[in-house]
């Protein structure tokens, strides 16, 4: 596969909407752009037949050649604006409400049906490289693949940085008995990459929680539960992310929808049960989080009263001295003991005794 390496104005494009015959809506509208002009979000497209791209010289011609029943057409986008897309909604017959969702995202995976075409939004993930994990480090980075899927088209676009489609595109052109499958094929790929990218995820992930965990538990570690706050913070946002995919793909495994052929529904069970140990593995997570999160603090507080204990024995210690200072620096000329020729040493004495008694008697009870 061919891509653009660099997003820019593919040659040979003209008017979308001057296509006699090409759009499947009656009704007219108004003009748009020309592609040439606006569709600088395009990234790559090719034409495929029995699964083999073939030669086109340009979109407008490929796409006719595929209405007409000849193969399918595989267009790939980037942050499309507006203007982008209604271009091609034209030519396609993209519904109003996918093109409002392609244009300003959707925070969650869903899948909807208009007419004999299918719209999918899947969340994708990206694993955020840190050395430490520390309070203030990110752990995932969340963005969107929107996917137009007709008889006779593939219209995916991307939105984030990660999640690229490329090497998907150069792996199933290397292919040609998968791609000739239609672009019931190119969705399965997509969805199938995106679950793998959850699953790179979820081990990365585990590798983060051992060494919190680790981290907590080690001598001297129970002032670590800040890191853990951060790491549970970020798989929240990994499961909301996971989470919402499993109702579109067991309706791609259960259901007879367009476009999509039946036998293509084992591999999109496949695909769900991947999908429920990617769940099964973040709420795993979640558990042993908030395990440690417990644990963590449990071991904050059993800290606390070790030392509020040492503190009030050594409090005890030498509040003995302070008492007996206390009384005898007392200004009295008739106090006991106060004139006899050893008492000063025998204060003291009484003084260090105490002291040591109190100090043996927390020693020994693990106050000290």
């Amino acid at each position: 596969m061919t891509t653009v390496p660099q997003r820019r104005h593919l040659p040979g494009i003209t008017s979308l909407t001057a296509l006699p015959g090409l759009s499947r809506r009656a009704p007219e509208r108004k003009r748009v752009p020309l592609v040439e002009e606006e569709a600088s979000s395009i990234v790559a497209w090719a034409w495929y037949v029995d699964g083999v791209r073939r030669p086109a010289g340009s979109l407008t011609q490929a796409a006719r050649n595929a209405q007409e029943g000849e193969g399918f057409v595989w267009l790939g986008l980037k942050d499309p604006g507006n203007d982008d897309l209604e271009a091609l909604s034209s030519q396609f017959a993209l519904h109003p409400l996918a093109i409002e969702d392609a244009v300003n995202g959707h925070d969650r995976s869903k899948l909807e049906t208009f007419g004999d075409d299918l719209f999918m939004v899947v969340s994708t993930v990206a694993y955020v490289d840190h050395d430490e994990m520390t309070e203030n480090s990110e752990v995932v980075t969340t963005g969107q693949v929107m996917i137009f899927l007709g008889d006779h088209f593939v219209i995916t676009v991307r939105r984030g940085e990660h999640a690229q489609l490329s090497a998907l595109r150069r792996s199933l052109e290397a292919d040609p008995e998968r791609l000739s499958r239609g672009p019931s094929e190119v969705l399965y790929a997509i969805t199938d990459k995106i679950i793998d990218d959850y699953m790179a995820v979820v081990d990365e992930i585990e590798t983060d929680v051992d060494e919190v965990e680790s981290a907590v538990f080690a001598r001297g570690g129970s002032h670590e539960v800040d890191r853990v706050y951060q790491l549970k913070r970020e798989l929240i946002e990994f499961k909301r992310c996971v989470l919402p995919l499993g109702a579109p793909l067991m309706r791609l495994a259960t259901r007879e929808l367009p476009v999509v052929p039946p036998q293509t529904r084992a591999y999109f069970r496949e695909l769900a049960d991947h999908h429920t140990q990617v769940r099964e593995a973040v709420a795993s997570f979640d558990e042993v989080l908030s395990s440690i999160l417990q644990a963590g603090l449990a071991r904050a507080s059993v800290a606390d009263n070790e030392d509020m204990r040492k503190i009030s024995a050594w409090v005890a210690i030498i509040a003995v001295p302070t008492m007996a200072a206390g009384i005898y620096g007392m200004n009295f000329d008739n106090m006991p003991e106060l004139h006899w020729h050893y008492g000063y040493y025998m204060f003291l004495g009484l003084i260090a005794v105490i002291m040591v008694a109190l100090y043996a008697g927390f020693k020994r009870n693990r106050w000290l």
